[in-house]
């Protein structure tokens, strides 16, 4: 299983691109802006784009659906929890001085323990609320994809509405309790390893 990282947008979002390399099949994790972007790698690496996954709906990890579900026809799945986000997160963004075209309605929803194909590899989801209610982590592999439940060093917020201190310790204490060589991609920010995390995170002495 491959991963491509694309850095997007104004506020720096990591879009993942995972993909099996034997069957070119792939999934777009948090295309947040710049389609154009995501999908010259796409094209370039000649991959057929079955699912865009958003680990959590807002407006910055979601600004792109529109433009590559139109290109590619891929489902667009998150957690129902954000769905209400989702559907606002074009009047989110203009809170934030921002402008995105609203995503369409969600192709499906995602529950704990899903697992979602990529080719001959899968990765299963996890519900890591805190940041947002319905934050989801993808795992397998020896990677977790965590959104911005977790970053290097740090953690996500929890005052966007929705969000909950207490459900991130929940979300954090889990996540660092996978095998330590697990290598960690965030929302935001450099790769990590559990290992690291449970020694260098802040956010381990509020457990």
């Amino acid at each position: 299983m491959k991963i491509d990282n694309i850095v997007v947008g104004a506020l720096q979002v990591n879009c993942f691109i995972v993909y099996d390399e034997d069957s070119h099949d792939a999934i777009v994790v948090d295309p947040g802006a710049e389609a154009e972007k995501i999908i010259r790698l796409i094209e370039d690496r000649e991959l057929k784009v079955s699912r865009i996954v958003c680990t959590h709906a807002h407006f910055d990890h979601v600004g792109a659906v529109t433009r590559l579900k139109e290109k590619t026809g891929a489902a667009v799945m998150l957690h129902k929890g954000d769905s209400d986000i989702y559907m606002r997160a074009d009047k989110q963004a203009a809170l934030w001085g921002f402008q995105i075209e609203q995503p369409p309605a969600p192709d499906m929803y995602l529950l704990e323990g899903d697992e979602i194909a990529v080719g001959k590899f899968s990765l299963k989801v996890l519900h890591t609320p805190g940041h947002s209610p319905g934050g989801i982590s993808l795992y397998g592999e020896g990677v977790i994809l965590t959104g911005d439940t977790i970053f290097a060093g740090s953690v996500g917020r929890t005052d966007f509405p929705g969000g909950s201190a207490k459900e991130l310790k929940k979300s954090f204490a889990r996540i660092i309790a996978l095998p330590p060589e697990t290598r960690i991609f965030s929302g935001h920010g450099p790769q990590t390893t559990v290992k690291n995390e449970k020694e260098d995170n802040f956010f381990v002495h509020e457990l």
